[in-house]
C-alpha cells in the first residue's frame, strides 16, 4: 500500500521537487524539472518503480517532522530505544545545479539508519547503467540513463538486484551527509556540494522571500506556507507556475479520473498571482508576465490553455504503462488533453490578475500592455463560441455562465485600462460588447427560480458561480447570489465540503464521481465573509484549516468518508484560495479591493 497523499511533505528548489513520506521514503521525483520523467516514481507504484528510503534500522522508532521555519528545509526528529537522529533534507537552493540533500543528525545516544535507493529513470522504463567511481573515505556512485545521470555521495552503498544500500550509525554530535546530484550524462560529475554553504544559502534563500508577509492576520501559519508552496511551485529560471509537482494522482481512488498537473494553466497562474501581489509579492508577477510573451509570442489568436514551463506548447496526453498507479488507480498519465480545448474565462482570468499588478504599482512595460490589448481582441472575436468551462468539461461544449462573466472580467479590465489608466485601446467598442454580454448573462444565466446556472441549458449550479462577486459581476449579497449559494448548499455540499458540480449530471462526459474540491469550499469561505455570514466563514475556515497535513500541505480534493486527501498535490489552486479565504476574513478581498481602486500589499 502507498502512503496516504496527506503523509507526504514537499522538498522543492523551485527547479523541481520530491515528496517524502512519513516513513522517510523519497517517493517522486522527476528531475531536473517539474515535469521531468521521474527517477523515483514509487508514489505511482511500489518501491520498485524508483523511491529511497531512509530510516532508523528499528522498526519501533517514532517520528515527528517540521520544516525549518519559513523553509523547505524539512527535520524529521527519530526516536528509537537507543537514541535520537534528526535527518534534515532539501533541495539545495544553488545557481547551476540539482542537489538533494540528507543529512543524518546525531541528538542522544547512537542511532542506527538503513538507506535503500532503488533508481528507475525515465518513469520506470530505464534501469541505469550503475557504477562505483569513489574513493576510500569518499564514496559516490553513478547511474545513468539516457540524457540523465545523477551521482550520489556520501555512503559507501552495496548493490543487490538493482537496489544499493547501507547501514549508518550516528552517535550524539555527528553529521552524516547523503547527497544525490543530477547532471546531463554527457558531462562529468559536478563537484561534491559543500553542504554547509548549501544549507545556509538554502535556508537564507527561503526566509528572505518570506519576511515581508503580513503575520497579523488570521491563520497566519497556513497563509505563510500556502504563500511559500505558490512560491515552491514557481520555476526561478523560467518564470512558469506549475499547478502542482505530481501527475495522476486520482481523485478518485481506484478510478480513471488521472491528470498531468506539472504544466503551467493560464488560469491558475493568474489566480496564484492575485494571492502573491496581495501580499506584496510583485518580483514574481513581473517574471510571469515576461514568461506569458514568451509564450503566447506574435500570434494572441493562438494562445493555449496552458503551456509547458518554458512555454512549450505540445503536451499530448499519453498513458504510460510502465506505472501502474496510485494505489491502482489508473492510468497514468503525462501530457494533459485539455491543452487543445477551449475555455473562455482564461484570458479574463490573466487580464484580471495583470490589472490587479497595475493596481499594486507594477509599471506597464513596452510589451505588456499590447499584449493584454490582443488579448482583449482574441475575447472579443471569441464573444459567440461556446467552450469546455474553467472544470475542462470532456462533454458537448457549452456557454458556460463563469465563463461568460470572465469574458464580462476581461472586456471591463480594458475598459477600464483605457478610462482610468490612460492606456490605448478601443474602449468605446469593448465597452458596447461588456454591456451586451452582461444583458445576456443576466437573461440567460439565471434561471426561473432567480440563481445563477452552471450554463445557459441547465438549472444546474456550479461552484465557480462563487466567483462572481470576487471579479465585481455583481455583490456578494445581490439576491440572485444569495440564491445561488442556496441551491449550492442544497445541492453541492457534501459532509459540509463543496464539490464542483454534480457529476451525476453527465455534464463532464466522465466515468466515476469524484471528491469535494478544496478550492471550492475556500471560495464559500469568501463569499460568507462577504456577504455577512462571518460565523458560517469562520466555521467553515477552521474545518479547512483543520486538513492541512502536518507540515501544511493540500492536495486538490479532499475524501470525506475516508478522511483522506485527494488528487494532486501540493495543489496551488488549494493554497491560494486558502491565502484568499483568510483575506476575506481580515476584511480584505483581493479581487473587491481591485475594484475599490488599490490592493492590499501585507
Amino acid at each position: 500500500m502507498p502512503a496516504r497523499i496527506e503523509d507526504y511533505a514537499l522538498l522543492s528548489d523551485c527547479r523541481t521537487a520530491a515528496l517524502v513520506s512519513r516513513d522517510g521514503a523519497i517517493d517522486w521525483l522527476c528531475l531536473p524539472r517539474f515535469d521531468s520523467p521521474s527517477i523515483f516514481g514509487a508514489l505511482l507504484g511500489d518501491a520498485t518503480h524508483g523511491c529511497w528510503s531512509l530510516r532508523p534500522l528499528d522498526d519501533t522508532a517514532t517520528m515527528q517532522r517540521r520544516y525549518q521555519p519559513d523553509t523547505f528545509i524539512l527535520v524529521t526528529r527519530w526516536e528509537t530505544p537507543s537514541g535520537t537522529a534528526e535527518v534534515h533534507e532539501f533541495l539545495a537552493m544553488t545557481d547551476d545545479r540539482t542537489d538533494l540533500v540528507r543529512r543524518v543528525v546525531g541528538v542522544r545516544g547512537t542511532v542506527e539508519f538503513r538507506t535503500e535507493l532503488r533508481m528507475h529513470f525515465d518513469y520506470a522504463r530505464a534501469l541505469p547503467w550503475v557504477r562505483q567511481l569513489g574513493q576510500e573515505g569518499a564514496p559516490a556512485l553513478t547511474a545513468t540513463a539516457g540524457p540523465d545521470a545523477v551521482t550520489v555521495r556520501g555512503v559507501a552503498l552495496a548493490a543487490s538486484d538493482h537496489v544499493h544500500s547501507a547501514h549508518i550509525a550516528v552517535a550524539e554530535g555527528e553529521n552524516r551527509d547523503l547527497v544525490l546530484t543530477w547532471h546531463p550524462s554527457y558531462e562529468a560529475e559536478p563537484p561534491p556540494l559543500e553542504v554547509e554553504d548549501a544549507i545556509a544559502r538554502t535556508r537564507a534563500w527561503w526566509q528572505g522571500w518570506a519576511s515581508p508577509i503580513d503575520r497579523d492576520g488570521p491563520y497566519p501559519d497556513a497563509v505563510v506556507r500556502s504563500l511559500l508552496v505558490l512560491r515552491a511551485l514557481t520555476h526561478r529560471d523560467t518564470g512558469g507556475i506549475v499547478a502542482a509537482v505530481t501527475t495522476s494522482l486520482p481523485e478518485q481512488f481506484g478510478g480513471s479520473r488521472n491528470w498531468d498537473y506539472r504544466y503551467v494553466w493560464l488560469r491558475d497562474a493568474a489566480l496564484t498571482l492575485e494571492s502573491l501581489i496581495a501580499h506584496g509579492f510583485l518580483e514574481e508577477v513581473h517574471h510571469w508576465r515576461r514568461w506569458l510573451l514568451r509564450a503566447v509570442a506574435g500570434e494572441p489568436a493562438e494562445v493555449q490553455i496552458m503551456y509547458g514551463i518554458a512555454g512549450e506548447r505540445d503536451l499530448a496526453e499519453r498513458e504510460l504503462a510502465s506505472l501502474p498507479g496510485y494505489d491502482g488507480a489508473a492510468p497514468v498519465r503525462i501530457g494533459n488533453g485539455a491543452v487543445g480545448q477551449y475555455q473562455g474565462d482564461v484570458l479574463g482570468e490573466v487580464l484580471v490578475a495583470l490589472e490587479a499588478a497595475r493596481l499594486a504599482g507594477l509599471e506597464e512595460s513596452a510589451f505588456s500592455w499590447p499584449l493584454q490589448r490582443a488579448l482583449i481582441e482574441r475575447v472579443m472575436a471569441d464573444l459567440d463560441r461556446r467552450d469546455n468551462g474553467i472544470w475542462e468539461i470532456r462533454g458537448p461544449l457549452r456557454l458556460f455562465t463563469h465563463s461568460r462573466v470572465m469574458m464580462w472580467a476581461a472586456l471591463d479590465r480594458g475598459v477600464r485600462a483605457v478610462r482610468e489608466h490612460g492606456m490605448d485601446g478601443d474602449a468605446n467598442r469593448w465597452e458596447g460588447a461588456r454591456d451586451r454580454l452582461r444583458a445576456e448573462i443576466d437573461q440567460r444565466g439565471v434561471n426561473a427560480d432567480g440563481y445563477f446556472v452552471q450554463h445557459y441549458e441547465t438549472d444546474e449550479v456550479d461552484a465557480s458561480l462563487l466567483t462572481l462577486p470576487q471579479v465585481g459581476f455583481c455583490d456578494a449579497d445581490d439576491p440572485r447570489m444569495l440564491r445561488t449559494v442556496e441551491r449550492m448548499e442544497q445541492t453541492l455540499l457534501r459532509d459540509g465540503l463543496l464539490l464542483r458540480y454534480r457529476t451525476s449530471s453527465g455534464v463532464d462526459g466522465l466515468d466515476g464521481a469524484e471528491h469535494p474540491f478544496l478550492a471550492c469550499s475556500f471560495w464559500l469561505v469568501e463569499q460568507y465573509a462577504a456577504s455577512g455570514r462571518v460565523v458560517d466563514a469562520r466555521a467553515l475556515m477552521d474545518r479547512l484549516v483543520a486538513l492541512v497535513n502536518d507540515v501544511g500541505m493540500l492536495s486538490e480534493e479532499y475524501d470525506v468518508g475516508g478522511a483522506r486527501q485527494a488528487g494532486n498535490m501540493p495543489q496551488a489552486f488549494s493554497h491560494l484560495a486558502l491565502v484568499r479565504a483568510a483575506d476575506a476574513l481580515a476584511g480584505h478581498s483581493g479581487r473587491a479591493a481591485h475594484r475599490r481602486g488599490g490592493v492590499r500589499a501585507g
